[in-house]
């Protein structure tokens, strides 16, 4: 971390260290607002820093937002700034409404986690036994198979009937279920079980079942999706030193489980409030703690720049990562394609989340990410620490 980023951290932690508590003055700063409001002044200032060109973020509890920050621009022109409508790509973390979606079909009996896939997708064929793969191995990153199988083709264009065809040349590395193996065409494979399961298309379950549901207004599936949305930030990647907006690349976009949604900083709030169980009757506390149960370890993931040295253990349930920091467990997924950036986390434990969007690419949103997460266990009281435990035995898992 730079020098300059560590003495705004500090600045900002002096600063919120001088805010009164509950204790000492019964109209005092709510911890969540003081940790929030000390995080929006650290935001401004490293996006500034790093000359990120835009970005937002969002911290909210189950009740609704605490705060929300936007800073830069949709572009390096500077003629339109980045507001909480702003709409974005957020990447893999595409993933996680990808499970979201999945456990309310399996809510209403469309299919189940222990299925097998190749009962919905009979062209699944590999080098071993297809059948063993089942739904929530899809879901779980835990197929088996290398990782990342054939996603280079996918960086190169290749129709996905082609890419899928290939499948047939993939040998088992474990058992299904046994070890992690991040996908993202493979993973992909719960678009058709879904629309299998249901004889509807994928991108209209998710407005039907999540985006309407929850009130996310900007959410959208897919490339002409996001190229539609008005005022859409423009990706950028750094050359010769400068940030430069490039083309919107359509090729994750066809892996639209893994990859494919778009969303305003303001839908990733009402996302993170589900997920805190602020909305039951879309995401029961049981689902989440299902989706959010660890189930593989991902030792890797250990050694992730700016996490390494927080992190004490690592897992992927079903379309979320499951971070052990230093006691204080994590759900968390992160999202990268060309020209943009996406974090989102929230703590079972403090009950509080956040989300970061950016229009760049680069290790900045990890700084961003990591300084909020240690403001928040230093100064925040553990208030639903039993909660935790509750929902996963309500799981049955």
């Amino acid at each position: 971390m730079k020098k300059r980023t560590l003495l705004h951290l500090a600045l900002s932690c002096v600063w919120f260290a001088a805010l009164p508590t509950r204790a000492a003055d019964p109209i005092a700063v709510a911890p969540e607002a003081a940790v929030s409001e000390a995080f929006g002044h650290y935001f401004k200032r490293h996006v500034a820093d790093e000359d990120i060109t835009g970005a937002a973020f969002v911290v909210v509890t189950a009740d609704g937002i605490v705060r929300l920050g936007t800073a830069g621009y949709t572009d390096t022109n500077h003629q339109q700034p980045i507001t909480d409508r702003t709409v974005f790509r957020v990447a893999s973390v595409s993933k996680t409404f990808a499970a979201g979606l999945a456990a309310v079909l399996v809510q209403e009996g469309r299919f189940r986690w222990d299925d097998r896939v190749v009962d919905f997708v009979p062209g699944f064929h590999l080098k071993g036994d297809a059948s063993l793969v089942r739904v929530e191995d899809l879901l779980g990153q835990s197929t088996g198979l290398i990782p990342h199988a054939y996603d280079n083709l996918l960086e190169d264009g290749v129709p996905l009937a082609q890419i899928r065809q290939r499948y047939r040349d993939l040998s088992y590395i474990c058992p299904p279920g046994d070890c992690y193996s991040y996908q993202n065409g493979v993973f992909s494979l719960i678009e058709p079980v879904i629309e299998k399961s249901t004889a509807q298309d994928y991108a209209a379950l998710m407005a039907q079942k999540i985006f309407r549901p929850l009130e996310m207004h900007d959410a959208s599936v897919g490339y002409k999706a996001f190229l539609a949305s008005p005022g859409h930030a423009l990706p950028h990647v750094k050359r010769h030193g400068r940030w430069t907006a490039v083309p919107v690349e359509p090729n994750y976009y066809r892996v639209a489980p893994a990859a494919g949604v778009n969303a305003s900083i303001s839908d990733m709030a009402q996302w993170l409030i589900a997920q805190l169980g602020g909305r039951p009757s879309v995401l029961p506390p049981a689902t989440i703690a299902t989706l959010t149960t660890p189930r593989v370890k991902t030792a890797r993931e250990l050694y992730r720049k700016y996490w390494r040295d927080l992190l004490t253990d690592a897992h992927y349930g079903l379309g979320w990562r499951i971070y052990d920091l230093g006691g204080h467990e994590l759900v968390y997924h992160s999202g990268w394609v060309s020209g943009f950036r996406a974090d989102v986390a929230w703590s079972p434990e403090y009950g509080i989340g956040l989300a970061v969007l950016m229009n760049v690419e680069g290790t900045a949103i990890s700084e961003l990410s990591t300084a909020f997460w240690q403001m928040a266990f230093r100064q925040l009281p553990p208030a639903k620490a039993a909660q935790r435990g509750t929902l996963v035995a309500s799981s049955g898992h």
